[in-house]
Parts: C-alpha cells; structure tokens; sequence
C-alpha cells in the first residue's frame, strides 16, 4: 500500500480552493527570485568581506570552493534522503532557512572563522533544498508543461540574481562600504522567503497531486520508489557531463577580456549583468520550444557551447562580447530545459535522488569544464577551440542515443 506524502496527511483540500498549477510555480518562482536576493547579494562580496576579516587569498579560494562543493556533492545525500522521507517541504523549507539566516548573519562584526563557517552554510542551505524543491516544482510543471515551467521558473530566479548584487552595490555605496548594513538588509528578502514558503505549503501541502491528475497513472507505485534509476537517464546524463565539461566559466571569459585590454574591469559586472538576462530569455524560449518538440530542442546547448569557445576567446571586443551573451543562453537552457527533462525520464518516486545524482554529475563536469578552458587558454586558444568543438560533437551524439534508449 502507497505511503502518503508525510506533508500530505489529513483531509484533501476541495480541487476548487486549491492553487493551479501555473500559479504554484510563479509562487515558487518568486520564492526562488528572493532567495537570489539574499545569497547572490552575499556571493557578490564574499572575498572582499573575508578580506576586511584578514582573510589570504588562499583563504578565500578554500573557503568558497568549500562551499561550492558542499552545494553540489551534498546533493548525493539529500535527493535519496528526500525520496526516502517523502517530506520534501520539510528540506526546502529547512534549507532556504538555513541560507537567509546565514547572510545577514555575515554581516555581524566578528571573527574571520565564524565569517567563513556562514559563507559555507549558506552553501549547505541550497543543497539541502535543491533536489526536494527540483521535486515539488516537476510535479507543477507535468501540467505547465516541462519545458515551459522550469524556465518560468528560471526565469524569475534570473531577476533576483541581478537584483541582489545591484542591491547590496547600492548599499555600499550609501554607507561608504559598510558590510553590515549591506548584508543586514538581505534579512528583508530572507523573511519574505519563509513566509511565502509557508503560506504556499499550506494552499498546496501534496504537489505530487497535479501530476496525478495529469498523467493519471500511478507514479507513486511501490515499484517507482525503489529500484535502479533508468537507463535513459545515466546516457542523458553522460550527454549532461560532455556539453558541460567543454562549457567556459565565466571566469576565464572576463579573465580574457580584462587581460587582452577588451573591457576594463568595472564593465565586466555589466556584462555579466546582461549575460543574466540573455539567460532568462534562453530558457523562456527553450523551455517553450521543448514543450513543443521534446529533447530535440537540447541539440541548441553543444552548438551554443562551441559558439562560446569560437567567439568569446576572440580579440576583437564585439565578437567577444556577444561570445559572453551566447554563454549566458546556454547557461539558461542548462539551468532550466536541462532539469525539466530529469523530471521527464525518472518516475515520481525516484526523482529527488535523480535531480541529487544530477547535480553531481554537472558539478563534477562543470569543474573539469574550468579546468580544462582555463588550461588550454594559457596553451593555445586555437587548440581550446578545437578541442570544446570535439567535446561538443561526442555530447550530440549521447544526446542522440539518449533519444534512442527513451523510445
């Protein structure tokens, strides 16, 4: 016999009173536009707030790689922790919680070791939550329609990653760089978080409900919660970790436009700011278009991939700069088309520990991604290109046998 959803118990709420499905995922769109307020705001400053603390650049670079890696390799064990428990609320709740109360916490005049156990726990918050908050938002989108939910999703996420380093430049600037009431004021934002993640709990305790309906098979069979993960989802994964591996950080990006005297460095926020935008639009048109014609619509991630490579390492400003916007839709499709079709290939019972195994995969690609960018930079740009180009031709042909094993 099927176990509810532990936040499911009680009398089901009349479908009349319930929240539609579009606007749970605006809801949680907005959510996730404040939460970007309050850690890409901190994330914005991190280093020169360590700095002021007497912290080395060593000490910077391990604590902040710390963090990332906590962020990502977490996931491992809190996407198989989600399914298990079924209280994927519980852990979304829990670590949007833990990261607002971190930020402004940062800002409290103190010690460098308490500022650097902060910066890493805000990083643990998103990895409690990602794989369970993944979840919640794909039962939404089975009836939105994948494609086009995650990138409304995506796309409010951009709006408060703009936002928020805007924010704190503002603040700084008002108080003559003054970290704290920089930092003190994300708590705003951070309370904003929590009250709507508990009021949208309430209007919608069971999401797994909308999928239900729409599919009206049983995804949540004893047999879709135990067992191996798909085939189709290791071969789509394997596509995952090829296009991601030859994929540039956008720290080699501006480390070649600074370098080769292309922008000066009080422009590279701007166009990081645009490349953020360019993000939004990718993943709205995307997730629209995926919708419409399935994961053929990935094809676009390899090609925009090599495109960064052969434009953005270019020493003539324009190309390079439009290599940077091309980085920002592919980065789009990535963070948005990319995990609506997770949710496609896994039943319902096994998705968190998919979408914990996902991030694994990407954040280990995306780490050879640098490395191997970043040192092929300093050998030869023509060979870096070449070489993403190849990387990018094996991740169409995964994606083709991807399509193959769906069928």
């Amino acid at each position: 016999m099927n176990r509810p959803m532990p936040e499911a118990r009680g009398p089901r709420e009349p479908a009349a009173r319930r929240m539609g499905p579009w606007r749970f995922v605006v809801w949680f769109g907005t959510i996730s536009l404040l939460a970007d307020v309050v850690y890409e705001g901190a994330r914005s400053i991190t280093g020169p707030l360590l700095a002021s603390l007497g912290a080395s650049s060593l000490v910077v670079g391990v604590v902040t790689g710390a963090g990332e890696s906590a962020a990502l390799v977490l996931r491992l064990v809190s996407g198989p922790l989600a399914d298990r428990t079924r209280r994927f609320w519980g852990l979304a709740i829990g670590g949007y919680a833990l990261t607002v109360v971190s930020v402004p916490l940062l800002g409290v005049p103190g010690v460098l070791w308490a500022a650097c156990v902060l910066v890493i726990a805000e990083r643990v918050g998103k990895a409690v939550r990602s794989p369970a908050k993944d979840t919640l938002l794909s039962h939404a989108t089975a009836a939105t329609g994948r494609g086009r939910g995650f990138a409304v999703h995506e796309a409010l996420d951009q709006i408060g990653a703009i936002a928020g380093p805007l924010l704190v430049a503002g603040v700084l600037a008002l108080t003559g760089g003054d970290y704290g009431p920089a930092l003190g004021v994300l708590a705003v934002p951070g309370i904003a978080v929590l009250l709507l993640l508990f009021r949208l709990r309430a209007r919608m305790p069971d999401p797994e409900a909308y999928e239900r309906e729409t599919t009206a098979s049983a995804l949540t069979a004893p047999d879709a919660r135990v067992g191996r993960l798909p085939r189709v989802f290791w071969t789509y994964a394997a596509f995952t970790a090829a296009t991601t591996t030859g994929f540039a950080t956008f720290g080699v990006l501006s480390y070649h436009l600074v370098q080769r005297h292309l922008l000066t460095t009080a422009w590279v926020p701007v166009l990081y700011a645009a490349a953020m935008a360019v993000d939004a639009v990718a993943a709205l048109a995307t997730g629209w278009l995926y919708d419409r014609y399935g994961p053929r619509v990935l094809v676009a991630l390899p090609v925009l991939t090599a495109g960064v490579a052969a434009l953005a390492f270019t020493d003539r400003v324009a190309v390079a700069v439009t290599g940077s916007l091309v980085w920002g839709a592919a980065l789009g499709i990535q963070e948005s088309t990319l995990r609506a079709t997770v949710a496609d290939l896994v039943p319902s019972g096994r998705r968190a520990t998919a979408y914990g195994l996902f991030a694994g995969v990407v954040g280990a690609a995306s780490l050879a991604g640098g490395a191997l960018t970043g040192g092929l930079y300093g050998y030869s740009i023509p060979v870096l290109i070449t070489v993403v180009v190849a990387v990018q031709v094996l991740a169409l042909v995964l994606l083709a046998v991807t399509r193959v094993d769906r069928r």
